[in-house]
């Protein structure tokens, strides 16, 4: 049985989805097993705070015995739910979804999780990442007669997971069969009458956390970030490992390795821009990795200037660690609009015309006459960057100078990131000296590759990094990878 509540809208196309010149992240998941309290609610806040993981839907999931029940939707955590939809979803655990999507478009049938009933019940899954063998995988279960009613490659491991389940295994079984047949990136939140799984693929490219709640017997959460967890006041205990599956139940939780030869690579972006600076990563926030990005952005190339500021909000941390160690004086030279969020109304021409002044707005009093070192987290396409340029150049200042907290980004990524074709990403098709006279900046400089991963404090061969060098550690199939590699350029740091 899966009641499906009444929706409040379904919009089929996001018109300002590729408007944005930054890379766009898939989705955020989380998971909580908790008899004891209003799982739907919980993973609601859960969701609210893993927001900025995805915009254009939501869903939750609840397990009451054997029945499941969903609501999933276009738009916001807070315009999907309700008070009255959240009462609608009983249980005593749940799986929640936030999306942007990356493989399958944006559509109501794509909102997450993917619901399938099996031998043993309802699953319902949520994923964050992206799988590169999905045509493959695709064919496979076609084959069987299998009726497929999304677009993405989640419903085919929801799928696969059914399939092994159907044929006389359990739940973990299952899930070890299915995730073999699995290749790229996935970390998983999977609902089921009897409990809740989280897994990771074997190189833990997106991250996957455990948390605990304060009552007795202990309850369990799995969440994409930290921040989630903080939401709801659970207590982090640990990351699922690369290659790991945890079950949680009423026993508590177990934990088995379904690929015993994980090799950690977590993405590099997701300590750069995608995470939200108050979640922990490697023991520390990533406010404090985001800061030492800017320190030895600043060592490396340095610059004299009169005022330093960051593009908000994912530039603040790099440029206070930039003033910090360069010793110019940080301020704030542009106001973000923090009520803009994601819009479906688009501006006129003319409106667009004026730039980005929506969402970010100069101060023309702290710009005027100044010498103005500006950074932000990367440049994708440049679009923005370039209207930013100009907006400080009408406010007055002297000088602009811009610092990037990350290398050129020269491929486009495959698992689970929107960076779209090679041909779009600027730094595949211009050198930084080019890059600069497109920005009209006086100086540009961007943050090596050796810098970047130095920064972390962890094994450099801990991390995907191939955005920024085109190595990437699942191997693309040609049919995938021909249609986003379109390029191959090498290219320089800065221009002083």
């Amino acid at each position: 049985m899966i009641p499906q509540h009444p929706t409040t809208f379904d919009l089929t196309m996001n018109s300002s989805k590729n408007l944005c010149d930054k890379p766009e992240e898939a989705c955020g998941v989380f998971g909580i097993y908790a008899p004891e309290q209003d799982v739907a609610k919980m993973t609601y806040f859960g969701l609210y705070a893993l927001q900025h993981r995805g915009q254009e839907s939501a869903g939750i999931a609840t397990f009451e015995g054997p029945y499941v029940h969903q609501h999933k939707d276009m738009g916001l955590v807070s315009q999907v739910f309700s008070e009255a939809i959240l009462e609608q979803l009983p249980g005593n655990m749940a799986v929640g979804h936030t999306r942007y999507s990356t493989t399958g478009s944006s559509r109501k049938v794509n909102a997450q999780p993917a619901v399938v009933d099996t031998r043993l019940g309802t699953l319902a899954l949520a994923h964050n990442g992206n799988l590169v063998n999905t045509i493959q995988l695709r064919e496979e279960l076609l084959k069987t007669n299998l009726h497929l009613v999304t677009s993405t490659d989640s419903e085919m491991i929801a799928h696969a997971i059914a399939e092994e389940i159907n044929t006389g295994a359990g739940w973990l079984d299952a899930a070890t069969h299915a995730f073999h047949r699995c290749q790229g990136a996935f970390s998983l939140v999977i609902g089921t009458p009897d409990g809740i799984m989280g897994a990771r693929d074997p190189h833990g490219i997106r991250p996957l956390v455990i948390g605990k709640l304060d009552s007795q017997p202990i309850r369990y959460v799995l969440a994409s970030e930290t921040c989630a967890l903080d939401i709801i006041g659970a207590e982090y205990i640990r990351d699922v490992e690369p290659g790991e599956l945890v079950w949680i139940t009423e026993t508590g939780l177990a934990s088995l390795f379904w690929n015993p030869q994980p090799q950690r690579k977590l993405c590099i972006f997701e300590m750069i821009y995608f995470a939200r600076p108050d979640s922990l990563m490697h023991n520390e926030t990533l406010y404090s990795y985001r800061m030492r990005l800017g320190r030895t952005l600043a060592q490396e190339s340095p610059i004299d200037a009169d005022i330093v500021f960051g593009v908000p909000d994912s530039g603040i941390p790099a440029a206070i660690g930039f003033s910090q160690k360069s010793g110019i004086v940080y301020g704030e030279g542009l106001i973000k609009n923090r009520y803009v969020g994601r819009t479906f109304i688009q501006p006129t021409q003319s409106m667009r015309e004026a730039g980005i002044k929506v969402k970010l707005n100069p101060l023309k009093d702290v710009l005027s006459g100044k010498r103005v070192v500006i950074i932000d987290d990367s440049i994708v396409r440049g679009t923005t960057s370039r209207k930013l340029v100009k907006a400080l150049r009408e406010a007055g200042a002297r000088e602009v100078h811009m610092r990037i907290s990350s290398p050129p980004v020269t491929h486009p990524c495959f698992y689970g990131i929107d960076t779209d074709t090679q041909d779009q990403l600027i730094a595949a098709t211009k050198s930084v000296s080019e890059i600069c006279t497109h920005l009209e900046v006086d100086t540009l400089a961007y943050l090596s590759w050796e810098g970047m991963l130095a920064a972390t404090g962890e094994d450099t061969n801990g991390f995907c990094s191939a955005c920024f060098t085109g190595d990437y550690p699942v191997a693309i199939p040609q049919q995938v990878k021909s249609s986003k590699l379109i390029l191959e350029k090498a290219n320089q740091y800065a221009v002083l």
